[in-house]
């Protein structure tokens, strides 16, 4: 079994050996994923996400500060932001003129542009209509661009009321979403 303590990350700061690497990859790879598809995220997007993140890993090991936090906590932060940025991009859709429309009309793709579209407009939507407290959060965190910690501190409230109300707001989206397809 691999066993990945502060020695070993301290080693893989120092001298970046693709071979350390690849056991903290096998040691942490599985678990990222893991978290991603609890976290409702399918297979695939899981799996993106879990490479994101070890890219990540590989080129900013020498930022992690072990008196900030544990390593493990510093991995699943990561892998946190980067599904967020990803969810981010896709649901930021740029404005489509009615008249660029027609002209794609003839296009094969035009059809999953419009649907994008659509689906961008219906998950608007499902925001607008979570509870006021749920709303908040969601918007502070994608429209202002916000992390969970410093919604807690604009809001005056703590850090684990605002993940769990983001927790709940990402269940009824889910569910709504389901309503839409």
């Amino acid at each position: 079994m691999i066993q990945i303590d502060i020695t070993f990350v301290k080693k893989l700061q120092i001298k970046k050996n693709p071979k350390d690497f690849s056991m903290l990859f096998q040691f942490y790879g599985p678990k990222i994923k893991a978290l991603m598809i609890r976290s409702g995220s399918d297979y695939a997007f899981a799996e993106d996400i879990m490479h994101d993140t070890m890219l990540t890993v590989w080129k900013k090991i020498d930022l992690y500060n072990s008196s900030k936090g544990s390593f493990s906590s510093w991995i699943y932060t990561i892998a946190r932001n980067n599904r967020i940025d990803i969810l981010r991009k896709k649901s930021s859709q740029p404005y489509v003129d009615i008249n660029e429309v027609e002209m794609m009309s003839n296009d094969p793709d035009s059809e999953k542009i419009i649907l994008d579209s659509q689906t961008a407009a219906n998950i608007k939507k499902m925001v607008r209509q979570l509870p006021q407290k749920q709303k908040i959060i969601i918007e502070m965190a994608f429209n202002e661009d916000l992390t969970q910690k410093e919604i807690a501190e604009k809001l005056e409230i703590p850090i684990g009321t605002v993940k769990s109300r983001m927790r709940l707001a990402y269940i009824k989206l889910k569910e709504g979403f389901k309503e839409y397809q």
